[in-house]
């Protein structure tokens, strides 16, 4: 006689994670996301919570087959995932939970959170074979390089709700603008915290490590996710109050007793704060802070002279102290430094070829020496294929799979540059064409982003290069009318971001573009631009010094010499 099926329970669990103990940071990280993560409100007007989620934190080593509460737990979740990593691979709990998830529940989903290692290396054989079948798992690549944390848990959203992912992306990037407001108290509480945990640190050495491993990691979250966030957002005061809470850590800290990675990120954070003094203008407050990183950053590399890490960190330090003597109009320093950053790049490449990360820093190299050959010679055809192998590295770097926003505005600076070389050229189409591109990308960027006040920065930058090729070729009616709209967009941008006045000199620079052109053709329009550049130029001498303000006063002189003749 048939027996009946049991009634089906509603499931206790919204998911169930499997993963191997090896691998239970990133477990506990994705668990807490899941169950943080909020649906769109329902009908009753409340977000929704994907919770609970079941996540075993016992060690099995020692037992003979799964625990009572492991069973219950698959028979009483709606979803399996797996963090998949060779280690999970390897393990026998994990193996034994997905067949035995799929044995109770043949029509549940089952996901994949790979983590390390290539498919065939991380996927347990269980969650690539069922009853004889392959299956193809539904998967997020967590992996670095490829979806990243916080495309990989929508992924794993989208898996579980049945939600398009496309909505979701969409969701989470509105979510990210409301929270913008809202960063800066983070990064006040962070610090607090910090604070906190550098107190209790000096109780005991055993505490000590443990205060100052999580005290890292807010270091490294304000060095990427919460910088991030700011420069997209926020002044550069409320960038020096987290850099400033930052360093406190490290204050505290023996320095020769740090390890190799704790010095690294030091550094990463010394070159931080002198990109937010170079961006005021204070280019020796700059130099100051990229050399104390160089040396940090050189120490390591003598160390571990073959470690990708090593050498990236070391090439970061050569870029920027070479930044720092370009902005003071020091070209045979930078040369000597951003000759060195290309060895390093090359370095990279020869020991990760083809990544992410060897292509964007080959581009950045290249790109430097473009900029440096046409400051020194003045001569395009001799700048010229620096700047061409430079937006050819971008373009390999744009076409991966793994290509990030960052990617994309990598790509959009080599174009730039690019044009600008070929519009010294007197090849002002090819420049335009060039410029178009640039502006391409970035309006795709601000699509997803449209509050971001840096991409609406930069998307100015094409602006001012067809301006100039315009002016250039004689279509003045085009460049002055494009000028006008430019200048009239910096002037709200710098409303927002008064203290910044790397957009100052952007007004500056375009303002005087355009009072040379109508100077040069006696057009009525010159007076106006000259009294504009004038105001930015009197904004700038109140923030930079002689040295750096230099190059400034030479250009304001000729421009009023010119309307004296």
């Amino acid at each position: 006689m048939k027996q009946e099926a049991a009634p089906v329970e509603a499931p206790r669990y919204r998911a169930f994670i499997s993963y191997s103990h090896a691998d239970a940071s990133f477990a506990t990280w994705l668990h807490r996301g899941i169950e943080r993560y909020r649906l769109s409100a329902g009908s009753s007007g409340a977000a929704e919570p994907l919770a609970p989620v079941f996540i075993d934190r016992a060690e099995l080593a020692a037992a003979p087959d799964l625990t009572d509460q492991v069973r219950e737990a698959l028979a009483a979740s709606a979803a399996l995932i797996v963090v998949a990593s060779p280690q999970a691979r390897a393990s026998r709990w994990v193996e034994q939970e997905i067949a035995l998830f799929r044995a109770l529940h043949p029509d549940r989903p089952v996901l994949a959170a790979l983590i390390a290692g290539e498919p065939e290396e991380a996927f347990p054989p269980a969650l690539l074979e069922y009853q004889g079948r392959r299956i193809e798992p539904l998967a997020a690549d967590f992996r670095k390089g490829a979806d990243g944390k916080r495309l990989g848990l929508l992924k794993i959203v989208a898996g579980l709700t049945g939600q398009p992912l496309d909505r979701l992306v969409q969701r989470d990037s509105l979510a990210r603008q409301r929270r913008v407001m809202a960063v800066t108290a983070a990064a006040v509480l962070l610090s607090v915290v910090l604070a906190a945990l550098l107190v209790l640190a000096i109780r005991a050495r055993t505490e000590a490590e443990r205060q100052r491993a999580s005290a890292e990691g807010m270091v490294e979250f304000m060095l990427t996710d919460l910088r991030s966030d700011l420069k997209g957002a926020a002044g550069l005061k409320v960038m020096d109050a987290v850099n400033a809470r930052a360093m406190a850590h490290y204050s505290q800290q023996d320095l020769s007793a740090l390890p190799a990675d704790g010095l690294t990120r030091r550094a990463r954070l010394l070159q931080a704060m002198g990109e937010d003094e170079a961006q005021r203008g204070r280019f020796a407050e700059a130099e100051d802070k990229f050399e104390e990183a160089a040396r940090t950053t050189a120490a390591v590399l003598a160390q571990r002279p073959d470690d990708p890490q090593a050498i990236f960190a070391d090439a970061q330090s050569e870029f920027w102290t070479g930044y720092a003597a370009w902005q003071q109009g020091n070209f045979a320093v930078t040369g000597r430094h951003w000759q060195a950053y290309l060895d390093r790049a090359k370095r990279l490449a020869a020991r990760e070829p083809g990544t992410l990360r060897a292509l964007a820093e080959l581009g950045y190299a290249h790109g430097n020496m473009c900029e440096l050959t046409m400051a020194q010679t003045k001569d395009p055809q001799q700048a010229y294929p620096w700047c061409e192998q430079a937006t050819g590295f971008m373009r390999q770097a744009a076409r991966l799979p793994a290509a990030t926003r960052q990617t994309r505005l990598d790509l959009a600076n080599r174009l730039g540059w690019q044009a600008d070389v070929l519009g010294q050229a007197r090849q002002f189409d090819q420049a335009i064409a060039l410029r178009r591109e640039e502006a391409a990308l970035l309006d795709t960027m601000l699509q997803r982003e449209p509050g971001n006040l840096q991409l609406r920065e930069r998307r100015l930058w094409p602006e001012i290069g067809i301006a100039r090729e315009d002016l250039a070729a004689g279509r003045l009616d085009d460049g002055f009318v494009r000028a006008r709209r430019t200048l009239a967009t910096y002037a709200g941008l710098a409303a927002e971001r008064p203290d910044d006045r790397a957009l100052t000199a952007q007004q500056w620079r375009m303002a005087v573009l355009a009072a040379k052109a109508a100077q040069t053709a006696v057009r009525p329009e010159a007076a106006a631009f000259k009294n504009e550049a004038r105001r930015y130029y009197d904004l700038l001498r109140r923030s930079y010094p002689g040295k750096e303000l230099a190059r400034y006063t030479r250009t304001m002189t000729q421009l009023e010499q010119g309307d004296s003749k």
